[in-house]
């Protein structure tokens, strides 16, 4: 269908009448120019009409020809080389027509020509004026030259700068890993066009679109060919290969360095910054993200960007019909499969061309390699299908994709690789290497950035002859088995040959897999593993090396590298693993250890350095994911075999202990984790001394579980110290401080300090952010941390809420709804909610924290139980109050079970308890828990504790319930002058004490 601007003017020019209308007739892989004709000859007043035009084969192209002069005025033609292999025509018949019909008719064609190749000689009739090469400016004063237009001054009508069409030589600002364009894509216009279509007309934030189909599909080369197509539509394209999840999350990391966004290097954290510079269109609205190859789309909610701009997947994953708009990708249409076949191999009929179509069902990667080989070799087809046909006898085993690829594709496939065998057996030697990676993104160039690197003998000439491996790739590229993957902007020169990366379609590497293995195979495998361990930075703890780790760690299992004797190559392995770890990649560090772990217990002591340094990293990962209960068992195995060891391994022993230390402690058992713990110090003091980093971090855990043990004075005292030892031995920048920092300052708040604890937070929270980015989940917990202390502080008023719901966003989106930190994220921000009576949002949120800890750490651990504390608070509030006092009995008792009667949160537990037994009528019960509370409290806590003067109010407001006025006077009026003294008269406490509003207790859920 024509695609119709409004506007008419005439004007003469030179002699020649300009004309009222023009119809640009133009190929779809030109629409940007023709978008970019018609827009220039609308501010000159003239009338066009955008026609894409690909006449039918078995249509007379004289017909063709002579349906476009219906229309009235200028008939512009869009020409390059390809433009006359439309259909493709029989030879000669272009020439015929021209020199004829269109000769006949000469003053109603004319012709712009985008290429500087040769044309037709015919094509002179149409008097084709050059734009290639030419910039803006040149190319629509030939244009408006061409067609007899005066050029006007001032234009009819102006053009919004958002509506401006970019002119088709310049690119988008950004650019961004774009695929080259292929130069024999075919057909698809029709797809093409109903794709922008989705996109445009789609509501705005939400244009999205999944290209869905099988492998071999040609889902890539449609995404690609629409970026160059449409690019003129773009100020941002931007490629993201996401086939790995590590990689596509780096990928779309990397998008913020090239919108100069202010972030760190941790991807949690450049995802979000571009998140929400694509959400707000700034600085450029109008933007295209290409995603090609996601599969696995668990994280769609965190990865997938909203805003004025457009989203475009390729995917086989049907699920992607629940989150955006699918267009399926079919097989070619038999026109698009035989008009392919004959431009790539223009000596076969089209009676030929059908056939092998058939052959191959109209399925575009086999046919890809049809065209290739029939192209390449200008074998007859009627000779090639007969060698195809053969091949079925073949004892070569068939591939099987499950994906409805014909069974011939196989023996296409044998044909090529046996000619290349014969005619480039340099290419065949990349393509058995290529086979030892895995499919998809493949670091090619390590084998020229390592040349010291043993590769076998059939390999070592791709170090040493930058030529042959040139000219090997080359072929291969031709051929269409692998493509290359460039950074920067399309303009940049070629990657050097160190760093040159290919891509192999994952149906692609199996079909080769099968074809090539061989003698060589386990040779080949082995210079794989030795060059990913050449190319290890060594320092996974350094996120500027998280990239590399990432374009690794997916060969690591099809190279052999998790079953190496190589110590060298099992620590690359090792250090992969502490990637995912420091990362936040745990998924996939969980999945990477239990295979790492199944390859090595055939071969390796379990006592070995490196299996024991696995249990100490896969403990890590599971802790840190949540896998408690499995980390301990894990942790207990490697304990039993160290204690019956015939040698005792001293160092073994002391990481063992820290590991099972931490289980203790996340599974509850907050006594015996201290007492393990202080061995452990001891232990590294002795063996180690007091400045290794593994006695600080003993140090530290101490600490840690002093505080869950509730005894925050002795936590503080602890905490300070090993503050001050990483301070001089670390320095303060260094993450271990940090953290340190992290823990002094929740002393602090935890013993009421409450003005010491806020200034301390907001000074680590700003050096968070500037040493590990303001994603990184050290920084995440340290700014949940600064909001409580906010809070209890009482001087904030606005902001906190937003803080806190921002906080839980980034934990979500980093980790998951379900971990640990996130759920303490959600109970604070519930706690909040509450208290700031939205009771529905806050039974919502603290409904799913009180599930989420139960399934996490069962209902027993003290803080599934303390949560129940947090849900009878909103049911009270929301006048439940026999229900609410019956599940903070039952929190009581269990906490009381679990920790004993003076541990601060069963005090807390226990001050609730006596608002519920107040609040249903229980008066003189509720004054007997509050006396009772008070004095442990006192005792525990100290007098001045603004827990205690808490439980001081408590009982005075029972004690007045019960008519015990003098008493009750004197108990309140001293926590207001304390209160009043500690925290301020206007302390939310102290008001709150003052208009004898009765106290309660939120419950933090720390781990």
């Amino acid at each position: 269908m024509a695609e119709q601007r409004s506007g008419g003017a005439s004007a003469d020019h030179g002699g020649r009448a300009a004309p009222e209308h023009v119809l640009v007739v133009f190929p779809g892989y030109h629409r940007p120019w023709a978008a970019w004709i018609n827009q220039r000859l609308d501010t000159h007043g003239v009338r066009a009409t955008l026609q894409r035009w690909d006449p039918p084969r078995e249509v007379p192209l004289e017909d063709s020809l002579g349906d476009l002069l219906l229309a009235r005025g200028q008939v512009l033609l869009v020409l390059d080389d390809w433009f006359f292999e439309l259909g493709p025509r029989p030879a000669g018949e272009w020439n015929d027509v021209l020199r004829g019909f269109v000769a006949s008719q000469a003053d109603r064609f004319a012709a712009v020509n985008l290429t500087n190749r040769t044309l037709l000689p015919s094509t002179a009739v149409l008097e084709p004026v050059s734009l290639w090469g030419v910039g803006e400016e040149e190319a629509e004063a030939r244009l408006l030259s061409r067609l007899g237009i005066e050029p006007r001054r001032s234009p009819v009508r102006r053009i919004a700068p958002g509506a401006l069409v970019r002119y088709p030589e310049t690119p988008p600002d950004i650019w961004g890993e774009v695929p080259r364009r292929n130069p024999r894509f075919t057909g698809r216009d029709d797809l093409l066009t109903e794709l922008q279509e989705r996109l445009m007309d789609a509501e705005r934030g939400n244009a999205a679109c999944t290209l869905l189909g099988m492998s071999g599909i040609g889902k890539t080369q449609i995404a690609a060919e629409y970026a160059h197509r449409f690019s003129s539509d773009y100020d941002v394209i931007w490629w993201v290969s996401s086939d790995d999840r590590n990689v596509q999350r780096d990928r779309l990391g990397e998008l913020a360095v090239a919108l100069e966004l202010p972030t760190g290097s941790e991807p949690g954290e450049r995802i979000r910054a571009v998140r929400e510079a694509l959400r707000r269109g700034a600085p450029h609205g109008r933007w295209l993200v290409v995603f090609d190859g996601w599969d696995d789309i668990r994280d769609v909610d965190v990865m997938v960007p909203q805003g004025p701009g457009h989203v475009l997947i390729t995917s086989r994953n049907l699920g992607w019909r629940e989150h955006t708009d699918v267009l399926p990708v079919r097989n070619f249409d038999r026109a698009e499969s035989t008009g392919y076949l004959m431009r790539r191999a223009p000596h076969i009929s089209a009676a030929e061309a059908d056939e092998v179509a058939a052959e191959f069902g109209d399925v575009p990667l086999p046919l890809v390699q049809a065209a290739a080989w029939l192209g390449e070799s200008g074998m007859e087809a009627s000779e090639y299908l007969r060698m195809v046909r053969e091949g079925r006898l073949s004892t070569v085993d068939e591939p099987s994709t499950g994906e409805g690829m014909p069974n011939t594709s196989l023996t296409s496939w044998s044909i090529l690789i046996n000619r290349l065998r014969r005619s480039q057996p340099q290419a065949i030697d990349i393509l058995s290497l290529c086979a030892s990676f895995a499919p998809g993104r493949i670091p090619l160039g390590i084998v020229r950035a390592y040349p010291q690197a043993s590769l076998p003998e059939d390999l070592r000439w791709m170090a040493t002859d930058l030529p042959a491996w040139t000219r090997a790739l080359d072929t291969l590229v031709n051929y269409s088995v692998l493509t290359r993957e460039t950074r920067g902007p399309v303009t940049s020169e070629e990657a050097a040959p160190q760093q040159e990366s290919i891509h192999m379609h994952r149906l692609v590497h199996d079909i080769v897999s099968r074809l090539t293995d061989g003698e060589h195979r386990d040779a080949h495998r082995k210079a794989v593993r030795t060059l990913l361990a050449e190319a290890d930075p060594g320092n996974p703890t350094d996120s500027r090396n998280w990239p590399r780790y990432s374009e690794l760690l997916p060969h690591l299992e099809p190279s052999g590298a998790l079953r190496s004797t190589d110590a060298r190559i099992q620590t690359t392995v090792l250090n992969c693993l502490r990637y995912c770890d420091r990362s936040g990649e745990y998924k996939a560090g969980t999945r990477l250890a239990e295979r790492i772990r199944g390859s090595w217990s055939g071969f390796m002591d379990p006592l070995s350095p490196h299996m024991q340094e696995l249990t100490t990293v896969e403990g890590d990962i599971l802790r840190r994911s949540g896998g408690f209960r499995e980390a301990y068992e894990l942790d207990l195995a490697r304990r039993t075999l160290l204690a019956a060891a015939d040698h005792p391994d001293e160092l073994g022993d002391l990481k063992s202990k820290i590991c099972i230390a931490r289980d203790l402690r996340f599974l509850g058992q907050y006594k015996e984790s201290e007492r393990l713990q202080r061995e452990v110090l001891a232990e590294a003091q002795n063996l180690l001394g007091e400045t290794q980093q593994l006695t600080l971090a003993a140090r530290h855990n101490v600490g840690v579980v002093l505080r869950m043990l509730g005894r925050y004075a002795e936590a503080y005292e602890q905490d300070a110290d090993t503050l001050s030892r990483c301070e001089n031995i670390l320095r303060p920048h260094h993450p271990s401080t940090l953290n340190s920092n992290n823990a002094v300052a929740q002393d602090l708040r935890l013993l009421g300090r409450y003005r010491e604890a806020l200034g301390r937070q907001e000074a680590n929270v700003r050096l968070h952010v500037k040493i590990l980015g303001a994603q990184h989940l050290q920084t995440l917990y340290a700014r949940s941390q600064l909001a409580l202390c906010r809070r209890r502080e009482g001087g904030f008023k606005d902001d906190i809420g937003a803080v806190m719901a921002g906080v839980l966003d980034h934990l979500e989106q980093a980790q998951g709804r379900g971990h640990y930190l996130t759920l303490s994220a959600v109970t604070n921000y519930a706690n909040y909610l509450r208290e700031h009576g939205d009771l529905d949002r806050a039974r919502e949120l603290i409904s799913e924290a009180e599930a989420g800890y139960r399934a996490l750490l069962g209902p027993a651990h003290p803080v599934s139980t303390g949560v129940l504390a947090n849900t009878a608070l909103v049911m009270q509030a929301a006048g439940e109050r026999t229900e609410a006092m019956t599940m903070l009995e039952s929190a009581l008792a269990g906490l009381t079970a679990a920790l004993g009667p003076d541990h601060p949160w069963v005090l807390g537990c226990a001050l609730n308890a006596t608002a519920a037994r107040n609040f249903n009528g229980r008066v003189s019960d509720a004054a007997e828990l509050s006396r009772d509370t008070l004095r442990r409290a006192r005792h525990v806590m100290g007098p001045e504790h603004p827990l205690t003067m808490s439980c001081q109010v408590a009982l005075a407001t029972d004690l007045r319930g019960l008519r015990e006025i003098e008493e009750a006077g004197k108990l309140e009026e001293d926590a207001l002058l304390t209160l009043t003294r500690t925290l301020g008269a206007q302390h939310p406490h102290t008001l709150s004490a003052r208009q004898r509003n009765r106290p309660y207790w939120d419950f933090e859920a720390n781990l």
